[in-house]
């Protein structure tokens, strides 16, 4: 039953406004379809907008992976219920940005991506009945993906190929020939490897393959530069990495000895220092032999001696041609000067009695040593040749005559620059003799130019950047919400939902209906009534819903 109104003091009852079914019906037909296309849409509007406030933010998940591995990914993904989406021609997948760390792990669990590398896992789907050279290949290309593998794991490198060259192994040792290597890398950009780094690849792929030598491998950027050291005898063979290293070292320690014996006196930020050293890293090796003149034999070594001594037979007999010379006797003998015989040139002495009655011959062979000295010198590698020191020491501070004033700067006297030539030296070690230099300067600093960095404002800033999009989808989420409330439903309504009459106007109201009622009643009690009743029904139906509702309340 409709809501009624009861007047006071006549307990008679009105009843209320039309509903909004009541409203409805007696809308037309065009404006009831209107209602529904407008409610229709203002409801799909009001769900867009909600579902496009509550759509995630994507982010890239992985990009420039390779198409097998990228298949493998999304399959991955759809059985994690993570939703995606690619991006860049699907060089690109993209995920909601509170997934992207969490997907990654569970991805990496699973091995993914592979990089696009194979490793030794290529041997477990060997197939039965390969031949040799399949075998060969296939281990061939795994060993390159494991190495690959292991130098993608390097922070700066993106990607890795290594291709090897291993040749056939002959039983000829003329004709064996030793692997080599070539390794291309994909560094991330702005990223850069050093030479100790690069070494270490180098020794990598070495000690991966018997018989290949460092100096075989050669490793090479996305760029195409060579980053290994080049082996054909250039300026790269002549430098040497540790060498340089070397002398940095020596020359920031004599710079720190330097910097701590004067911050003391006059402030760490009142003294630079810098030190040059040469080094000499040449190597040499050089070897004499000298010989002494020869000395006293009696005080020299004796090597070897051989002495010989023949005789004749005992008694004279008759000699020489016969005849009137070998009748005349032997003429006197002569004695040799050094008292034993005659020495000869090589130190042999012989004496021999001619013609004497016993002839005998005496030979002495005496070798002495021959004096020598043999010196090897080697010159040790890295001599320190030569220190250069430069050193820049800035004014005094000398406090203000007056409280509350500015301090005043005043160079240094000759005594003080002496003073720290003095401490110089004695720090670094200067020799005089090596040719060191120092060269002591004083001179007042210039104050360091703060770089004033100005602010970012904050419309620029990411935080507000994403605090204004997370506000701007609720704005606009309101504001269509509003135009649908104020520009759609509140239209409707009013069609639907006439506007509630006032006080005084209901009043009167009340007692119209109350004198129509009581005027329908008289008519009713009148002949052929009946007619009227039902003409009245049909012109309005409110009048006789309150005439009887009046009959009713009577006779309760």
């Amino acid at each position: 039953m409709a809501d009624t109104a009861v007047l006071p003091q006549t307990g008679f009852a009105l009843p209320a406004a039309p509903g909004i079914a009541a409203g409805w019906r007696a809308m037309p037909a065009r404006s009831k379809v209107g209602a529904m296309i407008g409610a229709a849409a203002s409801i799909a509007l009001l769900v867009a907008a909600w579902m496009w406030s509550q759509a995630p933010d994507y982010k890239v998940l992985f990009t420039g992976i390779p198409d097998k591995d990228g298949g493998a990914i999304i399959a991955s993904l759809t059985q994690l219920n993570v939703p995606y989406k690619l991006a860049e021609g699907g060089g690109a997948i993209m995920v909601p940005a509170p997934l992207v760390h969490e997907t990654r792990l569970k991805l990496a669990s699973q091995g993914l991506p592979k990089g696009g590398s194979i490793g030794f896992e290529l041997i477990d789907n060997q197939k039965f009945g390969a031949t040799q050279f399949q075998e060969q290949v296939n281990y061939q290309r795994a060993l390159e993906g494991e190495l690959a593998k292991s130098i993608q794991s390097l922070g700066a490198v993106q990607g890795a190929r290594v291709h090897l060259a291993i040749p056939k192994p002959t039983l000829f040792m003329r004709e064996q020939q030793k692997p080599t290597a070539s390794v291309l890398l994909s560094l991330y950009p702005g990223k850069s490897l050093e030479r100790a780094q690069v070494a270490g690849i180098m020794h990598l792929v070495s000690s991966s393959l018997p018989d290949l030598p460092v100096k075989n491998v050669s490793v090479v950027d996305q760029t195409g530069a060579l980053l290994s050291p080049q082996t054909d005898g250039g300026a790269a063979d002549r430098l040497d990495a540790t060498q340089l290293t070397y002398v940095q070292q020596l020359e920031q320690v004599h710079a720190k000895r330097i910097l701590e014996i004067l911050a003391p006196l006059y402030g760490a930020d009142n003294v630079r220092a810098q030190v040059t050293a040469d080094i000499d890293f040449s190597q040499s090796e050089s070897t004499s032999e000298a010989f002494k003149p020869n000395q006293n034999p009696t005080e020299g070594a004796i090597r070897s001696q051989q002495i010989s001594e023949a005789g004749g037979p005992g008694g004279g007999g008759a000699q020489g041609v016969p005849g009137a010379l070998t009748n005349q006797p032997a003429a006197a003998g002569t004695a040799p000067l050094t008292g034993g015989g005659a020495t000869n040139p090589t130190g042999a002495t012989a004496a021999a009695a001619g013609n004497s009655a016993n002839p005998t011959r005496r030979e002495s062979v005496t070798n002495y040593e021959v004096d020598k000295t043999v010196r090897r010198v080697t010159t040790p590698t890295g001599v320190l040749k030569r220190l250069s020191a430069a050193v820049v020491v800035n004014n005094k501070k000398v406090p203000p005559a007056k409280p509350g004033g500015a301090p005043t700067s005043i160079p240094l006297s000759a005594q003080e620059v002496t003073q720290v030539n003095n401490l110089v030296r004695e720090a670094i070690g200067f020799s005089k003799d090596r040719g060191d230099s120092i060269n002591v300067v004083n001179a007042a600093f210039t104050p360091p130019t703060v770089e004033i960095v100005p602010d970012v404002p904050m419309w620029k800033q990411p935080e507000a950047i994403d605090t204004a999009k997370d506000v701007g989808r609720y704005l606009v989420l309101a504001g269509v919400a509003a135009f649908l409330a104020l520009g759609v439903f509140r239209p409707i309504m009013r069609q639907l939902v006439p506007p509630t009459p006032a006080r005084g106007s209901q009043e009167e109201q009340a007692q119209e209906n109350v004198q129509s009622a009581t005027n329908a009643t008289a008519q009713l009690a009148l002949p052929g009534s009946l007619d009227r009743a039902r003409a009245m029904a049909r012109q309005d139906p409110r009048i006789v819903a309150n005439v009887v509702r009046n009959w009713v309340n009577k006779n309760e």
